[in-house]
């Protein structure tokens, strides 16, 4: 199972990148996808999350700018970041909680991506 990321890069205070999640391999199902985020001398955070069922949650200081999405049959999910700040910057990686096929059999796994730089700065 690989997560590639992309759509990472500069970008100006109060400017939107949209980041992007693809997952692939012998997967069965995906139940929970999740961004994380970690900053230079910082612990990594949680930055967002989506259920199967479309259920989302936030870390507080990115609610109403954030939006987490997610395509089941691409087996992606999206970050939309709008009025970024500097604080925003960040390495930000995706998580995925899935059970993948090994040997005919479901086996549950958790699977992070390379991760992608977020630098916002003017």
């Amino acid at each position: 199972v690989q997560l590639v990321e992309s759509g990472g890069g500069l970008v100006q205070p109060g400017g939107s990148l949209r980041l992007s999640c693809a997952a692939s391999g012998n997967i069965f199902s995906i139940y929970n996808m999740e961004w994380y985020r970690q900053a230079p001398g910082k612990q990594r955070e949680l930055v967002a999350g989506i259920t199967s069922g479309g259920s989302t949650n936030y870390l507080a200081s990115v609610k109403g700018r954030f939006t987490i999405a997610r395509d089941n049959a691409e087996n992606t999910v999206y970050l939309q970041m709008n009025s970024l700040y500097p604080e925003d910057t960040a390495v930000y990686y995706c998580k995925a909680d899935m059970w993948t096929i090994l040997g005919g059999t479901q086996v549950p796994g958790t699977y992070w991506g390379q991760g992608t730089q977020v630098t916002v700065s003017s």
